[in-house]
Parts: C-alpha cells; structure tokens; sequence
C-alpha cells in the first residue's frame, strides 16, 4: 500500500526546480533584455575612455540651477513626505495650463491628469488598465524598445507596422487599416518618434484619427519628445477632432527639460481611464517624489521655459550638423524634424545593424543602437543621439568616416 507521503515526496521530487530560472515566470523569461542599454553598459563598464557614446536617449545639459535649487530648498524645509497619489494638485494645475498654452489641450486637473515615475510609468499603467489577454496593440515600428515588452507582461499582443524611410517613417492610414483585425484595442503613437526623428503634421494624422474612430481604438499618444519639434509645431494627436476622450497622452519633464534622472512624467485622458491607471499607481509606487514634482513645478515657471528653449534651440544647431555629417561620409539620412536622434541607413556597407555597430565601438571608438532594436524597418540602420557636444559630435563623424573608409 502506498502512503500517502510517499505519493507527495514522489510528486515533490518530480516538481524539484533545478536552477532559479526555472522559478521564473514564462513571461517574464521571454522578454528580451534592453537593446539600447546593451550597448550603454557596454560603454560604462568599457576601461577605454575614449569611447563617444551616441548611443543613450539623454540630454548633455545639466538640469538648469534653479530647477535644482527648488529642489534643495524643499528639503532644506523638510518637504520629504508623501503627496496625493495623483500628483501635487498644484503641480497638476501647472501641466494642465502648460498644456493649454502650448498645445491648446484643455484637462481638468483634478479629474483628468495624473503625474508618473517617468513616462514610462504611464505608458505601463495605461496597457495595464486597458490591456486584456488577446488584445491587439498596433505599434507603429522601428519605435521606443519598451511598448511591445510592456504589451506582452500583460496578455497583449503587439503586432508591428512597418514604417519606411521613403515616407520619413510616418504612420499612414493604409498601412493602420491592414494590420488591424477583430482583436485590434489599442494604437501606440510616438511622434515626434524615437528612434527616427519623424513627425506628423495635422494633415497627415487626420486619416489616422478616421481609421481610429471607424475601428473604435483607443490611443496611447507618447508625446515626450513633443517640444524638441523644429521648424513646425508639434500638433498632439488628443487635439484632433473627436480625439480627446479616445486619447491617453503620456509625457514628462525627463527630454526637453532636462530631467532624466529626477524620473517626471505625467497622463493625461478620460477620467475613466486616468481613474483606473489611479488605482494601479496606489498600489505600486504610491506617488511620484516628492523632490522632483517641486522641481517639475520650477521648470514649469517663465524662468524654466525660457532654460528650455534655450536648450532646445541648441539641439536644432547639433541636429543640422549631424545630418549634413553623415551625408558628408556617404551614409544616406532622412532629416528628423523632431526628438534628438539620427536614423542613417548603413545599407551600402553590406553589414546588419547589429555587426556595423558592434564593429563601429571597437574598432572606432563610437557606440551607437543598431536600428534592428526598434523593431520592423529599423535593420540596416543606426540610431544616433545627438544630444552630446559639438566637439563631441565632430569627432564621432570623423571616426565614423574613417571607419567607413577602412571598410571600404
């Protein structure tokens, strides 16, 4: 007769996990590592100093004196307590009129704005309170690494949509209408884009917005990159007629501000949605800091936009440089109008994205994110940021030229 102990030690030792990884979550194992920060920590933990990294999405500037002041002085008073979940009321009431003045968007700031650890903290919360097992999300590719991981940990699937250098990489209803099926829920825009530099008129995203309103998709507007736009003003998807409710917005004070590390976002949407997102954030990270939401607010002041712009004139400057640069070397570059990174295609070397930039950091001494990271469309090109000196820049270009020319 078998006891019943037996049978359990049996079941015990046949269920015995032989390493850690066998612990893990099957999703959790199948997400791939960071592409972009590959390379990053290639450079950081590199004992060559000498290595010019275009390869991090970061600004050179520091965040201006009295952004940081702001902060110092909060805790100097002792201001190191908690804040409302949503965010400091009137640092809420700041985004939403900075919102209104630049892009005629009008949210309530009590009901309809929410301030994130970050950015990405919103677009996470955003796919977790609308994302169901077997929904579609459509992601316009080569975009930001992070929304098709994030897709994915929820039961989503994200199903790409190529974009194409002839068209500058921008979304179009044709390509939208194709990849869409019964499952499709959600559409995620990124424009001004990460990694191209592309952007969208008013013109060119009306036809998205019909596509949108005929199929009943919701949309995640990653608008962070929304004041580094040059030549033309940046038009958020959520002013589009009949756009607002169907749109989240999701943006922050890390890009153009200068304010990577402080970790400030925000979204804003539906109160529906913001409500649910709300109730994520309670329970993960409570509220944002309470530091770097004084220090947001400080930014948002007359002395803060004016440090801005001064700031992001000085990217347009680096970005001229950059695309007459590589065009220089013979590598063909489409001219972003907007964020802070190149996109030249390395085509005519022959090599993939992941080989010229493997080769271009060791044998040059300049790292870069081969495009394949980002997704459908961006094998056969380099991403590269060019938000670090001038001095700085013209020495990548130069190496980059020489490598070319050692490659043949």
């Amino acid at each position: 007769m078998i006891k019943n102990e037996d049978v359990t030690q049996t079941v015990t030792q046949q269920r015995r996990r032989q390493s850690m990884q066998d612990y893990l979550a099957s999703h959790a194992r199948a997400i791939p590592p960071s592409g972009i920060r590959r390379f990053f920590d290639l450079v950081s933990n590199s004992k060559d100093k000498d290595i010019i990294s275009l390869g991090v999405g970061e600004p050179d500037f520091v965040t201006p004196w009295r952004v940081r002041d702001a902060a110092v002085y909060s805790l100097e008073k002792g201001k190191t307590q908690y804040t409302p979940n949503a965010g400091m009321p009137e640092l809420r009431e700041a985004i939403g009129q900075y919102l209104n003045d630049q892009f005629q968007l009008d949210y309530d700031p009590a009901k309809e704005i929410i301030v994130t650890v970050g950015g990405s903290e919103g677009i996470d919360l955003a796919l977790r309170a609308l994302v169901e097992p077997g929904d579609e999300i459509l992601v316009p590719e080569p975009c930001y690494i992070s929304y098709s991981p994030i897709t994915s940990l929820g039961g989503g699937i994200p199903v790409g949509i190529e974009t194409f250098a002839k068209d500058n990489f921008k979304l179009t209803a044709e390509s939208l209408r194709a990849a869409i099926t019964p499952r499709s829920k959600l559409l995620v825009l990124c424009y001004p884009s990460n990694p191209t530099g592309a952007v969208m008129t008013y013109e060119e995203m009306l036809p998205i917005a019909k596509v949108v309103e005929e199929h009943d998709l919701i949309v995640i507007s990653d608008e962070i990159y929304a004041e580094l736009s040059y030549g033309t003003k940046h038009v958020s998807f959520a002013s589009l007629p009949g756009m607002k409710d169907r749109t989240l917005l999701v943006s922050g004070f890390s890009k153009a501000f200068a304010m990577t590390g402080w970790r400030m976002g925000y979204a804003c949407g539906h109160p529906d949605l913001i409500g649910a997102m709300l109730k994520i954030h309670q329970y993960t990270v409570m509220c944002a800091p309470i530091m770097a939401q004084v220090a947001a607010l400080e930014s948002l002041t007359p002395n803060g936009l004016e440090e801005k712009d001064r700031m992001i004139e000085s990217y347009n400057q680096r970005r001229r440089l950059v695309v007459q640069g590589f065009r220089e070397i013979g590598l063909a570059c489409h001219e972003p109008q907007g964020a802070f990174y190149a996109f030249p295609s390395i085509q005519s070397t022959g090599m993939t994205s992941e080989e010229f930039a493997q080769r271009l950091v060791l044998e040059a001494k300049v790292a870069a994110v081969p495009g394949h990271v980002f997704g459908k469309g961006g094998e056969g090109f380099l991403r590269c940021c060019y938000a670090t000196s001038v001095s700085q820049l013209t020495e990548a270009l130069d190496r980059i030229g020489n490598f070319l020319q050692k490659i043949g």
